[in-house]
């Protein structure tokens, strides 16, 4: 079985309602159903609270149920309000608060055969070095640990890559990798401790290397749609990249999980096209009715990764 993308989504002329975009954000499909009809057992999802970590869960959720597949998904966070739990809850998801660094709260957490492992510091870690390489290189440890029996699905980043080439066309997983700064290396050392317990405990692992997941409120893309509509300069040194609807990023994510391995597979999870910051800009100036202000000039380098599945590893897209 490949790792497919969502063939059944049909995206609507006009998505105007925050309801619709969750529905459309979480919609899994026929490969994510078939996955979970093939995977026994309940699934736990740490650091449930991000950006991508409420829609996976719906998407396992909603899948399951078609799959007509009986279990608990569960999401684990600190939760900054009860607010944020409710959402999850209305939709038959589990919630449990807990600081997953602190050791008591996660060897409390309840066992379960699937682990989904989004927990991290992300960009802006600047000032909080000390918490980025915990979150990114000691968690990782000591989820091993406590999940050692189980099967997981880890997010990682392609900025473990570095810059490369335009027209080369991005990064391939059998890359050499060129980490830079905290964040990065801390991703790194986050890859190397599952590396690490996959092999020495047997713990089949498939690490996601992101690239640019995005939807309408979040992501590249809505923030060069800001910098349009606000008339600010818009810099297109960094002047190419690609991106990935969420939704099938999310896909990509629970699909791996039958590939899991020890030692790990490696996924880049990216978009097969290669964009123009510039001509993004301009189709977003168009719809606008603005003219966008550009200043620099693109780079022969930039953050791109390989179109999605190693062919060496047998698996493709599929539209």
């Amino acid at each position: 079985m490949g790792i497919m993308m969502n063939e059944s989504f049909s995206a609507p002329e006009r998505v105007d309602t925050l309801p619709l975009l969750d529905e459309l954000l979480s919609e899994p499909s026929p490969g994510v159903v078939e996955t979970l009809r093939r995977l026994e057992g309940d699934v736990i999802v740490l650091g449930v609270g991000g950006k991508m970590g409420p829609s996976l869960a719906a998407m396992i959720k909603r899948a399951s149920d078609v799959a007509g597949v009986e279990r608990r998904v569960i999401g684990v966070s600190r939760f900054g309000s009860p607010a944020a739990e409710e959402p999850l809850r209305a939709q038959g998801i589990q919630t449990i608060r807990a600081d997953l660094l602190d050791e008591k709260q996660l060897e409390r957490l309840p066992d379960a055969p699937i682990v989904i492992y989004m927990a991290g510091m992300k960009f802006g870690s600047t000032g909080q070095e000390p918490l980025t390489w915990a979150m990114n290189t000691l968690l990782p440890a000591m989820v091993c640990r406590k999940y050692r029996h189980s099967r997981i699905a880890a997010f990682s980043t392609g900025n473990l890559y570095g810059l490369t080439p335009v027209r080369l066309g991005g990064s391939l997983e059998t890359d050499e990798l060129n980490a830079q700064g905290d964040y990065a290396m801390s991703c790194l050392g986050r890859e190397r401790m599952f590396e690490h317990f996959s092999r020495t405990l047997g713990i089949p692992v498939s690490i996601i290397r992101l690239n640019y997941a995005v939807e309408m409120r979040y992501g590249v893309l809505a923030d060069m749609a800001r910098l349009v509509w606000e008339d600010a300069e818009i810099d297109v040194t960094m002047g190419n990249l690609n991106v990935i609807w969420q939704a099938d990023a999310n896909a990509m994510a629970v699909q791996s999980l039958l590939h899991a391995s020890s030692p790990p597979l490696v996924l880049n999870v990216a978009g097969p096209e290669l964009l123009s910051v510039r001509r993004l800009c301009e189709r977003f100036g168009e719809l606008m009715g603005k003219r966008p202000r550009f200043i620099g000039q693109e780079s022969a380098d930039a953050l791109l990764r390989g179109t999605a599945c190693s062919v060496t590893r047998g698996l493709a897209w599929s539209s």
